[in-house]
């Protein structure tokens, strides 16, 4: 299972491949969406109960390690399906890519192509910014990744 995560303006936040959708799973994704990212004001899931539940105990978690005087509100969690239509709009890509493979043989050939191609979708959105040059073409941005 592919769990991504999407702002308000369509830029990839996260994107983790798992073998299982269950709640650890779901509680591994939105820690490490939150680590990186931060606290979002509201969050906006399909009508999996399992997700809702790894967002509001990672949100409990997290305010409860904010050493801050500043309470925090909890994260607004939007449950519909309808309302993500957005993530599904962006995932299309990674679905007309893995349909013609017709599946992985292993996990882990899954998550590497999986990330490849969460990657040149990032690269495609221009989400990856470099101070010598604002506006890189897609060649010149795989330059710099073979350079790395």
């Amino acid at each position: 299972y592919l769990y991504r995560a999407i702002d308000s303006v369509g830029d990839t936040v996260e994107f983790w491949f798992s073998e299982y959708r269950d709640l650890p799973a779901a509680k591994r994704f939105f820690t490490k969406a939150l680590a990186r990212h931060g606290r979002p004001d509201r969050i906006v899931i399909d009508g999996s109960q399992t997700n809702r539940e790894a967002i509001v105990s990672c949100d409990a978690t997290s305010r409860l390690q904010d050493c801050s005087r500043r309470r925090s509100k909890p994260i607004r969690i939007r449950q519909s399906q309808y309302l993500n239509n957005r993530i599904e709009q962006d995932h299309r890509r990674i679905k007309r890519r893995v349909r013609p493979m017709l599946g992985f043989k292993s996990t882990h050939a899954a998550a590497v192509t999986l990330s490849g191609i969460e990657m040149v979708h990032m690269m495609r959105k221009r989400q990856a910014r470099y101070a010598f040059n604002p506006n890189p073409s897609l060649a010149e941005q795989f330059e710099i990744l073979a350079a790395a």
